[in-house]
C-alpha cells in the first residue's frame, strides 16, 4: 500500500506522527466503452467550446458560476493557498460514546499507520480508545478539503472514518408514514420470532458478491461463446405474493425452523407459540387471519404417490385460498 497522507495526529501535548491509507479498495469489473456495432473504444477529447481547440488535461481549471451570470477561475494553486489546505494535523477534539454517532455520517475509511521509530504514543492512544470504549472526534485536511472524522480502533490499528457534514444528511418526511398504522399482538409476537430464527453473529467473510461473481461468470460464458444463463420457466408457489401479514410472518418462522432442522419434522416452538398467543389474547380477526396458512400448508404438502400425469398440471390450491382477503388481510 501507498500512503496519500502523512502528519501528525496531536493529543493534548502529544504529537503521534502518522502515515495515513485508504482502508477499501473496489474490486467491482470495469468496462471500456465501445461501438456496438464493430466493438471499435469510444474514447473521449476535451474540447474547448470558446476555441474549439482540444485542451491538455493539466490546462483544465475549475470555474464558479454566480446566481448573476459571473464566473471565477479557480486554479490548483489558488486551492493550496487556502489555510487549511497546508495543515498536516489531526487535530483531536473530544471523545464521544461510539453509539452517539448515527452511521447515516460514515463515509469514507483510513489507517493510521505510526510513522515515528517508537509507536509508543501510538498505541497508548489505542490502548485508550479501546478500554474506555470511546470515539474520538478529530478534524483534518485531506484533499484540499476539512474533514470532521471519527478516530477509532479495529483490531491493532487506528482507522479514521470520516464523516458527512450535518447539513449533507437529508431529511426523511415521507406521507406515507403519516397515517397511524394498528399492529396486532399476534402479528408483532411472530415478527420478534421470525427475528429469533435469523439471529446469529456477523460474520463478514460469509458473504460474497453473487452479482460481480454472475458478472464474471457471463463475461468467460461470452468470451467462450456460449450462454451463461439460459432462461428457465418461472413457477407460481412457495414465492407467491402472501396477502395476509400474519400467515407470511408464520411461514417465515417456520421456513427457517424446518432449514434448522434439515428439512426434518417441522420445529413446534413457532406453532406452539402462534397457537398459545391466539388463545391468550389475539382478537377474532387474527384467529382468522391463521386459516388460510394452514390451508395453505396443507395445499403445499405432496401426495404420497403423484400421478404423472396429473403433476404436471400447475397447482392454484394456494392461489385459491390467498386470494380471498379477510379482515384482517386488508388491515394489513
Amino acid at each position: 500500500m501507498r500512503s496519500i497522507w502523512k502528519g501528525s495526529l496531536v493529543f493534548g501535548l502529544v504529537n503521534v506522527p502518522v502515515a495515513v491509507y485508504s482502508a477499501t479498495e473496489d474490486h467491482d469489473i470495469r468496462f471500456h466503452q465501445v461501438h456496438e456495432k464493430d466493438g471499435g473504444r469510444i474514447r473521449y477529447q476535451r474540447t474547448c467550446e470558446i476555441c474549439g481547440e482540444v485542451v491538455a488535461f493539466g490546462d483544465i481549471a475549475k470555474s464558479y458560476e454566480a446566481d448573476d451570470g459571473r464566473t471565477a477561475i479557480i486554479t490548483d494553486e489558488d486551492l493550496k493557498s487556502l489555510p487549511t489546505s497546508s495543515e498536516r494535523e489531526i487535530d483531536l477534539l473530544s471523545f464521544v460514546p461510539s453509539d452517539q454517532i448515527d452511521p447515516v455520517l460514515y463515509d469514507a475509511s483510513y489507517l493510521l499507520e505510526p510513522a515515528s521509530k517508537s509507536a509508543k504514543a501510538y498505541v497508548l492512544l489505542r490502548e485508550t480508545l479501546a478500554e474506555n470504549d470511546r470515539v474520538a472526534i478529530v478534524h483534518f485536511a485531506l484533499r484540499q478539503k476539512t474533514r470532521l472524522a471519527a478516530l477509532r480502533v479495529r483490531g491493532d490499528v487506528l482507522v479514521i472514518q470520516t464523516l458527512r457534514w450535518p447539513d449533507e444528511v437529508r431529511e426523511a418526511s415521507f406521507k406515507s408514514l403519516e397515517t397511524p398504522v394498528a399492529l396486532s399482538a399476534a402479528e408483532k409476537q411472530m415478527a420478534a420470532l421470525l427475528v429469533d430464527s435469523y439471529a446469529d453473529d456477523f460474520h463478514p467473510d460469509q458473504h460474497e458478491d453473487s452479482y460481480r461473481e454472475e458478472l464474471q461468470q457471463m463475461i468467460d460464458a461470452k468470451l467462450e461463446g456460449e450462454e451463461a444463463f439460459p432462461e428457465q420457466e418461472s413457477s407460481d408457489g412457495e414465492d407467491a405474493e402472501v396477502l395476509d401479514l400474519l400467515a407470511a410472518l408464520q411461514r417465515s418462522v417456520q421456513r427457517n425452523a424446518d432449514k434448522d432442522a434439515g428439512k426434518a419434522a417441522p420445529s413446534k416452538t413457532a406453532k406452539a407459540t402462534a397457537e398459545e398467543d391466539a388463545e391468550d389474547g389475539s382478537d377474532a380477526r387474527d384467529a382468522t387471519a391463521k386459516k388460510p396458512a394452514a390451508r395453505r400448508s396443507a395445499a403445499r404438502k405432496p401426495a404420497a404417490k403423484a400421478d404423472p400425469e396429473k403433476a404436471k398440471a400447475p397447482t392454484r390450491a394456494r392461489s385459491t385460498t390467498t386470494t380471498t382477503p379477510t379482515k384482517a388481510s386488508k388491515t394489513a
